[in-house]
């Protein structure tokens, strides 16, 4: 199995001249590097998720910032899981902290969401983590035990290798915060034993575990590499692509 690198570029590029400097910037950094180790995905905002997919080709792949559980119908403003595939998407984060902090997602409707992109191929990436009062109250293994469950509800075995997970502590998201490394090792045991309990160790061992929350190229020595990691989800490191082509480097060679 493959590292995955996954760049969330989330409400950025807010034109089609600042996309094409992206992909000019990206082009010119990635250039003689390899990167055979790991799998790159990139999830731009919707408007542009065409024009990505026609940029990366086969060299990357690209992923939506989050859909709608529903393929079609009148759900004005939504995008469908037909629609993000359509657009030659493979993967979806789905549940990350800034859609249950702003538009209060619960695991029941991100298990929804999960069980739609399922359905029509995608790769879900499922973020989990707790709040900095949830942590202070020493809630960090049932919040993570409850979310990974709820979104994972009635999902079969047969489908876990497409299943990616990322432990993103929402008290670490931009806030330049990380955890120590013992502690993300300890979040991804407490997953993997999770899943294992639910689907059993093959299945289980099929996820890949990430880590989301200040990536950098700095801390990810201590947030991916040193506990044993799948990879990363980059938040606004992704937005430069020399500092995110070093973070995917660094996973390519541990």
């Amino acid at each position: 199995m493959k590292r995955l690198v996954v760049g969330n570029l989330k409400m950025n590029l807010l034109s089609p001249l600042e996309r094409e400097k992206y992909f000019e910037f990206f082009d010119k950094e990635s250039a003689n590097k390899e990167l055979d180790n790991i799998e790159i995905v990139l999830c731009p905002p919707f408007v542009y998720l065409e024009a990505f997919k026609n940029w990366a080709g086969k060299k990357l792949a690209v992923g939506a910032q989050n859909m709608f559980a529903e393929m079609k119908g009148s759900y004005t403003g939504e995008i469908s899981p037909a629609m993000v595939k359509n657009a030659g998407c493979d993967y979806v984060i789905l549940g990350h902290s800034e859609r249950r902090r702003y538009f209060l997602e619960k695991n029941e409707e991100i298990n929804l969401k999960v069980m739609a992109a399922l359905k029509v191929g995608l790769k879900p990436i499922i973020c989990v983590g707790e709040s900095q009062t949830e942590k202070e109250n020493q809630a960090t293994l049932q919040v993570i035990t409850d979310q990974v469950k709820e979104c994972l509800f009635g999902v079969s075995r047969t489908k876990m290798e497409k299943i990616v997970i990322a432990y993103e502590p929402i008290w670490a998201v931009g806030t330049d915060e990380v955890p120590p490394a013992n502690d993300i090792m300890e979040a991804k045991v407490l997953i993997r034993k999770i899943l294992v309990g639910m689907f059993g160790r093959p299945s289980a061992e099929k996820v890949a575990i990430l880590y989301g929350g200040s990536v950098n190229a700095r801390t990810v020595e201590q947030v991916c590499v040193e506990p044993g990691m799948d990879g990363a989800l980059v938040g606004r490191e992704s937005l430069t692509p020399y500092e995110f082509l070093k973070i995917a480097e660094i996973i390519n060679n541990y």
